[in-house]
């Protein structure tokens, strides 16, 4: 309810999605950390503490599974201060969540520091974004459009 109270103090639209979930974790329901979050906090559900050694992967689970809509993923991204602060992130990131997927959503981390990482049953280890898709119909064609860019690629622009 509060949350609501501050967006309309902002003056802005509130707009709800209805996702279904399961929660087999020990944990409650993924969470928005401030009202304008983007991304919700995913946390980790072990029985035992997991050790990420240095430039290891693992999957980690969260004991969730879920049913978005058609039209709709759910992205894996990492946690900002997680990456900053031990080097661990989510190895492909963002990490797709398609609406017809109905396992347990799991997050591949890797630790890409020199240090190894504990990672603790509860512990927020990614955050997941869910966003609007649309699905392409190609129309082949023998030419493109012409652009100022053309077919300049990566840092083509140079230093600025």
């Amino acid at each position: 309810m509060r949350k609501k109270l501050y967006f309309r103090k902002m003056n802005q639209k509130v707009i709800e999605m209805n996702v279904q979930i399961i929660n087999k974790s020990k944990h409650p329901l993924p969470q928005y950390a401030t009202p304008l979050s983007a991304g919700l906090d995913l946390r980790a559900n072990l029985d035992t503490p997991l050790t990420l050694a240095p430039l290891q992967r693992c999957l980690v689970p969260t004991g969730l599974f879920m049913a978005l809509p058609v039209g709709y993923e759910a992205q894996v991204r990492p946690r900002s201060g997680l990456a900053l602060k031990k080097g661990v992130t989510v190895l492909n990131s963002p990490g797709t969540i398609d609406a017809d997927y109905r396992g347990e959503v799991c997050v591949i981390l890797v630790n890409l520091s020199d240090q190894p990482f504990v990672i603790e049953d509860g512990e927020r280890i990614a955050q997941l974004v869910v966003a609007r898709h649309e699905q392409v119909e190609w129309q082949p064609v023998e030419t493109l459009s012409e652009t100022v860019r053309g077919e300049g690629g990566f840092g083509h622009t140079g230093k600025q």
